[in-house]
């Protein structure tokens, strides 16, 4: 029998079942995974004719168990007319209206498709160019995202909810500033996410103090030359400010890019999670790290042959979207099919801490993150290495990096991403991604109007088994966290430390160790409170440089009007 929260059953019938005309829920959640099961499982046959009931079993299996989930759009789409299955999409914007409009008109197809797209707009000639064709003058990469931005505002994805963007602008761009400084106003940009593309040269010149050329991307020469710092400060000031924008670390990206003679990578999907080369994209899964966990006499520990089976069932299904997946357009699907880049990642990872008894700001929490990640990049290697063998190779295998260090041929130019699992999560009834625990007790805002409150699983639980006091219960119902005065046992205090209440350093640590070992990207926000500096704010930059992170999200919070989740009843955490 399928157990599911109270929260995860409210998410499930706002966004994922399916409905009637009416939107009545016409399917349980059984059914949907039922659905999802039986259309990815048609892949099979294409491989090994006749297997598909079996691996339409197993697969549904691993998601009833709530062992491992795929993305939003694969759980909405899968088994319906749309077929629409991935997540994460990267469309180019060259210097023309022609490019220019015909991403707009992708992206909005995508979004009412439930995925999530990503532009870099460093292509783009600068505020006051000259535009011979029109004798005219260009308004530059922010006013052509204002359009994007609108576009998206009134297209739901899916039906269900509004489209998201990710916005890069490279950091030697001329229009950096403007770039960098647009969300102060908190009406600008609602369906972006902004991400200045910082290069190794940029940050070179920050750290020797020099100057630094902005580069007019239609001639390739510099049009003025600019401290590096003083950039670097105004990025630091806005992201004290709002939140945004974070940072992508290009040249990072592209040092992993398994296929760089395609060209560059230049952008990521939404939260960042994903970088992918233009026209791409990529269907992502994720492992519930609470059920991969076994109970022994003297607690818990991991269960690392479940783990293992787990990680080769969520590449082979995967590959199996890859195949059965329908595109919206022929340039993303050659490209897919090409590289088959599919992105296996966790969450519930502070769960899993407290399970073992390990606090999410100890020195133990970064080396489960790198013993637990290094296993599973293996095993999907392994996995992808074994579908090779059984598939055949992804077709840009011999142009690949893995062709060239003479590594054996897989099924995936990529295996593994971390992403935020925002929603998926609470329908697995664990922590997201591998972010700490946001609060003990919150309420989430999601799908527009839908409000959820949560009080978190393990800390109902060991509150009703240790009998804690009333008064502890309710200030946690009303703050989020736990008073430190709390009389409850000091062990329970520090493993159930919330994300503000644990240094940036250590959120920097734990996120450097799960990119060690991911192929593409990982998505974490570095939590600061509401009194951190801009200081602190920009050490976690140069920090997250310095630990050769793809890219860095920063919030402060309160900093932020309509901040998504609040801690406790009301108040911002």
């Amino acid at each position: 029998m399928l157990k599911l929260s109270e929260a995860a059953l409210k998410v499930l019938e706002a966004r994922y079942l399916k409905k009637d005309r009416e939107g009545n829920p016409v399917e349980s959640p059984e059914e949907m995974f039922q659905r999802v099961a039986r259309h990815v499982a048609q892949a099979e046959e294409r491989f090994e004719p006749g297997k598909a009931a079996h691996w339409q079993e197993r697969f549904y299996e691993l998601m009833a168990e709530l062992r491992f989930l795929p993305n939003s759009p694969t759980l909405m789409n899968a088994g319906k007319r749309l077929g629409q299955l991935a997540a994460c999409f990267v469309l180019p914007v060259d210097d023309s209206l022609s490019s220019i409009f015909t991403a707009l008109k992708r992206a909005a197809i995508i979004h009412q498709s439930g995925g999530g797209t990503g532009f870099s707009f460093s292509r783009l000639r600068p505020r006051g160019a000259p535009v011979a064709s029109t004798h005219g003058v260009a308004s530059g990469p922010v006013s052509f995202m204002r359009i994007f931005n609108m576009a998206t505002e009134v297209i739901k994805q899916g039906g269900t909810r509004r489209g998201a963007n990710m916005g890069v602008l490279r950091v030697d761009h001329p229009d950096i500033r403007e770039f960098i400084t647009v969300k102060l106003d908190p009406r600008e940009m609602t369906t972006f996410n902004l991400s200045v593309g910082i290069t190794d040269a940029f940050m070179e010149a920050l750290k020797k103090g020099d100057r630094f050329p902005l580069v007019n991307p239609r001639d390739k020469r510099p049009s003025d030359w600019v401290w590096a710092r003083d950039i670097f400060e105004l990025m630091v000031q806005c992201a004290w400010e709002n939140g945004e924008p974070g940072a992508l670390f290009l040249d990072t990206i592209n040092r992993f890019n398994p296929t760089p003679s395609l060209g560059e990578i230049e952008a990521t999907n939404p939260c960042g999670e994903q970088p992918l080369l233009p026209n791409e994209a990529c269907n992502l899964g994720s492992i519930n790290l609470v059920k991969v966990l076994k109970k022994t006499p003297s607690g818990y520990t991991i269960d690392w042959d479940l783990l293992r089976e787990t990680v080769w069932m969520g590449v082979r299904f995967l590959d199996d979207v890859v195949e059965v997946n329908r595109y919206p357009f022929k340039a993303i699907e050659r490209i897919c099919m090409s590289n088959r880049k599919i992105g296996l990642g966790i969450m519930g990872f502070a769960h899993m801490l407290v399970l073992l008894g390990i606090p999410y700001d100890s020195d133990q929490a970064p080396k489960m993150a790198e013993e637990l990640m290094s296993f599973i990049a293996q095993e999907a290697k392994r996995a992808s290495q074994e579908l090779a063998r059984q598939r055949g190779p992804f077709p840009n295998f011999p142009i690949s990096i893995w062709a060239k260090r003479g590594e054996p041929p897989r099924r995936n130019a990529t295996l593994t991403t971390i992403a935020p699992t925002g929603t998926i999560s609470i329908i697995a009834n664990c922590s997201s991604g591998i972010e700490p625990l946001f609060a003990l007790a919150y309420k989430k805002r999601m799908l527009g109007d839908l409000e959820v409150f949560t009080l978190d699983p393990l800390v109902q639980e060991v509150m009703e088994k240790e009998n804690w006091p009333p008064s502890v219960k309710e200030t946690i119902l009303k703050e989020g966290k736990i008073p430190k005065d709390a009389p409850i046992p000091e062990k329970y205090k520090r493993l159930f430390k919330t994300a503000f209440e644990i240094p940036p350093e250590r959120h920097l640590e734990v996120q450097a160790a799960f990119q060690r070992h991911t192929d593409n990207a990982v998505s974490k926000t570095i939590n600061f409170p509401p009194e951190a500096t801009r200081e602190e704010v920009a050490n976690a930059f140069l920090m997250a440089y310095e630990l050769g992170l793809k890219g860095i999200t920063v919030y402060r919070s309160g900093s932020r009007q309509g901040q998504v989740i609040t801690c406790g009843l009301s108040q911002l955490c």
